[in-house]
């Protein structure tokens, strides 16, 4: 017999997805979410989003099953309509996954942006990106001196990363880096809140982002939303700021949903300039004017920086690079890789024959990868393989382009040298720090500009 209200199957990756059930569904008596599919992160189905999450509707909570058995849930639970909940993947992907739905017999939607964007007290910027590993950090780290340096308190919200236990992750708040042992945070988290704590910011993370973005009001003159991978703002922000990369020529118009928040930015920085070749430049800027013509066009550069370049120079490096930037991100080398050639390393050693665990897999995984290191760290394990990976290879030096500083995880046998990254505009280009704060009701000092 067909159930009495339509049912859901929420597809997701333990972020997007639990932020549209708390916001559409979650108290929503018409419809029934009958479960979440994961995919994307390891180890993220088999579990169950929580009763004390997901409401009273829902006293048994709500299992999160894996992508690739949908058409089975769809015909076990009579499912009525899937909805796309998760970023950073090609349309064809998505639309692969459409076509799966229907012909199990149920409906395919995609969520307006608008429907799930929860409304602030205080102005909201939010720095988010066509692809993951354009540059949205360094972005936001930008953005967020302009602010501090100005006189503003700022809190800054990350897009969600709940791989532990989701009902004590509903509302995270980090000050301090101790609060990433209290929280148990994955290496994957640590290098997404690290670059901030250590700035004097607070950041907030979790799962449940009304209570989220009331806990940062209460303490900020402006928030900061930084999305992950390439997903649209969970806030409505007064100013929209949206990364591209034109090392990925093209890719701006390729992948949900960065197309729709490089049709929705009010500005556009595109990071890496100086990197791409010309053809590739004018291929992304024609891109941007015929997609988005209104937005504020922001010519940036990541400006490479290592604290002892004597270790790369004239020695064999290995490089070891952001994991999720390499993974599905597409990416086969990293500001790792950039450093290694800028301060000359007599050779960058191809690591692939060292690999093992975890690692060993995202080579088969991710064929496009190139002799690098993709540095994973959602679990001990990945951990464990990434550091025995490293102490195998025979090398005078490691590279580590990630985030955050892996020594502080790893005991190598070799000495490693960290790259950082930041955004610098053009000269000419129009300036983040006017553009927002104009945004935040201040107008820019004569040192800021």
């Amino acid at each position: 017999m067909k159930a009495s209200k339509p049912r859901v199957l929420i597809l997701g990756a333990a972020g997007r997805d639990f932020h549209n059930f708390n916001v559409l569904f979650r108290d929503n008596s018409d419809v029934e979410v009958v479960a979440f599919t994961a995919t994307q992160i390891p180890k993220i189905e088999g579990r169950t989003y929580p009763k004390q999450l997901a409401g009273k509707l829902y006293p048994k909570g709500i299992p999160i099953l894996p992508e690739r058995d949908m058409e089975e849930i769809i015909a076990e639970h009579e499912v009525d309509t899937v909805v796309f909940a998760y970023s950073d993947v090609s349309h064809e992907t998505v639309m692969h996954l459409g076509s799966r739905a229907a012909a199990a017999g149920a409906d395919f939607m995609l969520l307006a942006p608008m429907a799930t964007m929860i409304a602030s007290k205080t102005p909201v910027i939010s720095v988010c990106a066509v692809r993951t590993g354009c540059g949205k950090s360094q972005t936001a780290r930008k953005v967020a001196a302009a602010l501090i340096a100005a006189g503003l308190k700022v809190s800054l919200v990350r897009h969600p990363m709940p791989y532990g236990d989701l009902a004590k992750q509903a509302v995270q708040r980090f000050s301090k880096l101790e609060d990433f042992v209290t929280h148990k945070c994955t290496i994957e988290e640590i290098e997404e809140y690290e670059h901030y704590v250590e700035r004097g910011m607070v950041v907030y993370a979790g799962v449940d982002y009304e209570k989220i973005l009331r806990a940062a009001e209460s303490e900020s003159d402006v928030v900061i939303w930084d999305g992950g991978n390439n997903d649209t703002p969970f806030y409505a922000p007064d100013i929209q700021i949206v990364v591209v990369d034109p090392l990925r020529p093209g890719h701006e118009l390729k992948y949900h949903p960065g197309e729709t928040n490089l049709r929705m930015a009010d500005v556009i920085v595109v990071n890496k300039a100086g990197m791409a070749t010309r053809k590739d430049l004018t291929t992304v800027t024609d891109n941007i004017r015929a997609a988005n013509p209104e937005a504020v066009l922001v010519l940036a550069e990541s400006e490479i920086s290592v604290e002892d370049s004597k270790q790369i120079k004239g020695r064999r490096v290995l490089v070891v690079e952001d994991g999720p930037t390499l993974t599905h991100g597409g990416m086969s080398y990293g500001a790792g890789f950039v450093a290694a050639k800028k301060f000359k390393a007599k050779e960058i050693i191809d690591p692939r024959k060292y690999a093992v665990g975890p690692i060993a897999q995202a080579y088969k995984t991710y064929p496009h990868i190139g002799p690098i290191v993709p540095a994973l760290g959602y679990y001990p394990e990945q951990l464990k393989a990434l550091e025995d990976t490293i102490n195998a290879a025979r090398c005078d030096a490691v590279v580590i382009g990630t985030p955050v500083d892996l020594r502080r995880f790893l005991k190598l046998n070799k000495p490693a040298v960290r790259v950082t990254y930041d955004l610098a505009e053009r000269k000419g280009a129009p300036r983040l720090d006017e553009l927002v704060l104009a945004v935040a009701g201040k107008k820019p000092s004569k040192r800021d500009i």
